[in-house]
Parts: structure tokens; sequence; C-alpha cells
């Protein structure tokens, strides 16, 4: 995997995507650069390039709250990681489960409801249309 991701596009880092191995949340969002990765790869907890700061930064490394590799994707791409770790506290400094926030409250619900709706208006204006152009003596 080492020599495979590709650090080009973003000038030396990548996108690492933390999910909860178990759960399935996604935790954080951190980037990574070669280093990080092969320091990630060889501790086996996430190590990330902190912009911020312009060093290696393990998460976990103050608090105590590590992120525990269980395994490391790659996109198609390859200039994406998607990192599943187990979590030993919580991920964000603010002290929650996760960095992520919700931003919308829209419900799977209402969200499958207007996406499955529009297909069957869709039908139905082309079944309306059909039926308008057959004669009235024809059977459907």
């Amino acid at each position: 995997m080492r020599n495979k991701v590709n650090f080009e596009k973003m000038n030396g880092l990548v996108p690492a995507i933390v999910q909860d191995a178990d759960e399935g949340t996604v935790l954080m969002l951190g980037f990574m650069n070669a280093e990080a990765l092969e320091r990630t790869l060889t501790d086996e907890l996430v190590t990330f390039w902190s912009r911020t700061k312009q060093r290696l930064w393990q998460k976990g490394e103050i608090s105590g709250n590590h992120l525990e590799v269980v395994s490391i994707d790659m996109d198609c791409d390859k200039d994406t990681l998607l990192i599943r770790a187990r979590p030993r506290g919580p991920v964000c400094h603010t002290g929650n489960r996760s960095c992520l926030t919700r931003v919308t409250r829209r419900s799977a619900r209402s969200w499958a409801k207007k996406r499955l709706s529009l297909p069957l208006q869709r039908n139905t204006r082309t079944l309306n249309a059909a039926l308008k152009k057959q004669p009235t003596s024809s059977i459907i």
C-alpha cells in the first residue's frame, strides 16, 4: 500500500477518513503524508500530518484517546484512505465521540420519499400522455 498511494494530487497529502470499525460511524477526517501513513502502519495507531502544527500528530498523543487501526482501504483513484479503527475514548477534542456534527436533520424517510416520488411522477406523466394518445375505443 505504501508505494501505491497517490500523494501528489494534494501536495504530498491524502485525506484519511476514520470510521469506527465496530459501529461504522465516521469519526473524523484527517490528512496523511507518506511518513504519517508509514507510522500508522508500523505502530497500528492512527497518525496524521497536522496542517496547523506542520508536524506528525498521533491521535491521542496528549489525551490518550488513540485510534487503534483495524484496516486501511484505498479508493480507486488511490488518493483517499478509509481507516477502520477502534477508538480508545472520545475522538473529538470537545469530548464528543465523533468530530462530525449534524448540519441537517432531514430524515431518511423524507429523503427517500422525495427521491422515490420523482420517478413515480415521471412515470405517471408518461402514462397519462400515452392514454391521451390512445383512440377512445382501445383497451389498455
